[in-house]
């Protein structure tokens, strides 16, 4: 009878030895370990990885706009306000023109506009001349404010596009992962974790990209308002100067008619 009972416990140890491991004992080696940004960024699909590498260089063009487009805004905004002033004081327009010579920033080429069409009109100084100086700074104010504007438009597609893009490779990373899951017959969350990690990720990224540039285009679009509000300034000084010229050579008229 103890022989009987040995034999069986013999048996049952032997059965237990070769039986097959449950569907959820995998091999704890095979399952990655490294969870951190740059190993789930290895470890993704190579569509999640073109999503994240395009979001990191929509963050780099949002930084390089910003360091760009603020340089350029304190420089020209600095000018633009020194020129603006030097047009309050008692000046004639062909000294303004002198001194603006042939510089390119915005103010001197509202200077040299409006001599250029005080030429042309041959010195005449009447309202048709107003009208059309005026014409030529409104041109001038356009053409500017357009160069001043250029590459927020990225900043603005960024901030609209960013977490959408890392929702599509989220959407794409979980769907490997389920995908995962039924060819492994597992659900077990050493196995499903990484790759739901992985997918959300993409949506962190987005976020990264997104976040700062609505930001930075906020800030820069005020800033290129108080820019376009100088040049406002500028054109108002420049009509003020020709009718002050206007009125003086009047003036001068009538009294030599006396």
């Amino acid at each position: 009878m103890q022989s009987n009972s040995r034999l069986r416990h013999v048996i049952l140890t032997i059965a237990l030895a070769f039986a097959p491991a449950p569907a959820f004992a995998i091999d704890e080696a095979l399952l990655p370990r490294n969870l951190s940004p740059w190993g789930m960024f290895q470890g993704a699909d190579i569509v999640v990885k073109t999503v994240m590498v395009g979001l990191a260089i929509a963050s780099l063009v949002t930084w390089t706009v910003w360091l760009a487009k603020s340089i350029e805004l304190r420089r020209k905004g600095a000018l633009a306000l020194q020129r603006t002033r030097a047009l309050e004081g008692n000046i004639r327009l062909a000294e303004a023109a002198e001194r603006a010579g042939d510089a390119r920033d915005a103010v001197a080429q509202l200077i040299q506009s409006c001599a250029r069409e005080a030429e042309l009109s041959g010195g005449i100084l009447d309202d048709g001349l107003q009208e059309r100086v005026a014409l030529r700074l409104e041109r001038v104010e356009a053409a500017m404010s357009r160069q001043i504007a250029r590459g927020t438009g990225a900043l603005a597609t960024i901030g609209a596009t960013a977490p959408f893009v890392g929702l599509f490779g989220t959407v794409w990373g979980i769907m490997n992962a389920f995908i995962g899951i039924s060819e492994s017959h597992t659900t077990s969350l050493a196995v499903v974790a990484p790759g739901i990690a992985e997918a959300l990720l993409a949506t962190a990224l987005g976020l990264v990209a997104a976040i700062p540039a609505v930001v930075i285009y906020n800030h820069l679009v005020r800033g290129i308002a108080n820019y376009r509000a100088l040049l406002g300034d500028a054109s108002a000084q420049l009509m003020l100067l020709v009718s002050r010229q206007r009125d003086h050579r009047t003036f001068s008229l009538a009294r030599a008619a006396e």
